[in-house]
């Protein structure tokens, strides 16, 4: 396939436009997200030219000097043993950096942390512009947002009005359930407008995430089809082989509901099913995803038991390793009831989707690391050729990763004499296509619109709010079952338990495999 491409309306803005000088915050910078992450997307858009002027500040608990900050980070970034001329371009972008050590709830700190931007403000010319990305566990956002408040550490302006701008960085989770989200929601309102908040799910700086919208809104193929008369259901798999990688603690109070359901797959939900949005702007985009999860049917407490599967994941085999139970991983409780499987059936009443089932899987050890939406279309009649085969529906995959692309099967005659119908593949792949080339990473591009002040492929507070609506009857169902055979366990190197396919295939559905 010859694909002759161009670069998007939105990558051509972004290349004509270069943040303000600005100094990034990043609370929690000794920490894992701050090394694999943050840090090498900064210094890359510095080398690429992206960002003209950024001083980083580093804010953490453990005691260390600046130049100790910029070893270790030089070392996150290019590795132990770096060659020179990796050195000497780190050297220029490390001129940045500087370190505040801060317990995040004494008030000095922040008195030190005033000190070294007003420092940076001299030095470096940021203006006052501030960004605040708080990449620490959650139990410290509320703390922290509520301190830098306290301080006079923010001004109430998302685009540099009032001499200077300030926005703060959310990751997720962004709270464990209805109640806490909104109250964290609250916290972050007292102290920030709106338009200055970027709850941020790395899954939306994917190019093959936002694809999905250039490809249903862009192309006049599919869209009259997009619809209950014509599509039969809607698979959306997250898949994971890995397990909880050292991560018991937070994993054990997260569970994949709370760590991939409500964020992950709730977006892949929401940028499959919207309207097209008047513009590719922050509000149209956000308030087109938002009614998605408001027209989402809410599952009554007896319900929930039928539509949806939690799992568990016991010892089994991927590939040729032997893979512990999650009750055998390290951290873990031997007793522990925290699912790292569930699978869900939800339905969105409204004009374009009535009666059109999704179905949500995702889990830890799985058998392969996938995301992927298949849309199926409903089956045509076929008495003109029955008894030739050809019984497989037409399925559209987009591929969100590894191999990012997209595949149309349709049904074609097989050669020879006989009328043989088979079905075929049509392939896109991404890589192929495009080529490789210096395209931004998740968080490259996404930190990239934080500075330039584009909220589009960032949550917006009732978007929030309306997942967690959505999964509330399931959460609740959850602590309040107690039969021991929830969760489901499914052995590791499996597609999930057996209640999961039967789930679907109740529906007279059946799982695809990716």
């Amino acid at each position: 396939m010859s694909v002759v491409s161009a670069a998007s309306p939105r990558d051509a803005v972004r290349s004509r436009r270069t943040p303000d000088p600005c100094a990034v915050v990043i609370f929690g910078a000794t920490g894992d997200l701050a090394h694999r992450k943050l840090m090498p997307a900064l210094y890359r858009l510095a080398r690429l030219g992206r960002i003209a002027s950024c001083a980083v500040v580093g804010v953490a608990r453990r005691p260390k000097t600046d130049e100790a900050f910029r070893a270790e980070m030089a070392e996150a970034v290019l590795g132990p043993s770096p060659p020179a001329s990796a050195r000497s371009a780190w050297t220029a972008f490390a001129q940045g950096l500087s370190y505040v050590q801060a317990e995040f709830g004494d008030a000095l700190a922040y008195d030190r942390l005033r000190d070294a931007l007003d420092r940076l403000d001299r030095e470096r010319g940021t203006a006052g512009n501030r960004l605040y990305y708080l990449a620490t566990a959650p139990a410290f956002y509320a703390g922290i947002v509520r301190r830098l408040g306290e301080h006079g550490l923010v001004v109430r302006s998302a685009s540099g009005d009032a001499g200077g701008w300030a926005r703060v960085v959310v990751e997720k989770p962004f709270g464990r359930d209805l109640a806490s989200a909104h109250a964290l929601n609250g916290t972050l309102r007292d102290v920030f407008r709106e338009a200055q908040i970027y709850r941020i799910d790395h899954y939306l700086g994917k190019e093959t995430v936002q694809n999905i919208l250039v490809f249903r809104f862009a192309n006049g193929i599919f869209e009259p089809l997009w619809n209950q008369h014509f599509i039969d259901h809607v698979q959306i798999t997250v898949a994971e082989t890995v397990g909880v990688e050292g991560r018991a603690g937070y994993y054990e109070s997260a569970g994949v509901v709370r760590d991939i359901v409500q964020n992950h797959m709730m977006q892949l939900l929401t940028l499959v099913a919207m309207e097209a949005p008047v513009a590719f702007e922050a509000d149209e985009v956000r308030e087109e995803k938002v009614k998605v999860l408001r027209a989402a049917r809410r599952l009554s407490s007896d319900d929930v038991a039928r539509h949806v599967v939690l799992g568990q994941y016991s010892r089994g085999t991927i590939g040729d390793e032997q893979i512990p139970g999650y009750l055998q991983e390290p951290g873990v409780a031997p007793d522990s009831r925290t699912p790292t499987y569930a699978a869900m059936r939800v339905l969105v009443d409204n004009w374009r989707w009535a009666g059109v089932p999704f179905f949500l899987r995702s889990g830890k050890r799985l058998p392969k690391r996938v995301t992927e939406i298949a849309v199926q279309f409903k089956r045509p009649p076929l008495p003109m050729f029955r008894g030739a085969g050809g019984r497989e529906p037409n399925l559209l995959a987009l591929r969100i990763q590894p191999d990012e692309g997209i595949s149309l099967r349709f049904v074609a005659k097989a050669p020879g004499t006989a009328m043989t119908l088979r079905p075929v593949d049509m392939g896109f792949a991404y890589a192929a296509a495009f080529g490789e080339g210096e395209e931004l990473s998740e968080y490259e591009r996404l930190l990239l619109d934080c500075m330039l002040g584009d909220a589009t492929l960032f949550t917006r507070r009732d978007e929030v709010e309306e997942a967690w609506s959505l999964l509330a009857p399931v959460l609740t169902w959850w602590d309040a079952t107690a039969a021991p055979s929830v969760p489901v366990p499914y052995a590791a190197g499996t597609w999930g338990p057996d209640a999961a396919r039967t789930l679907i295939e109740r529906d007279g559905r059946r799982w695809r495999t990716p």
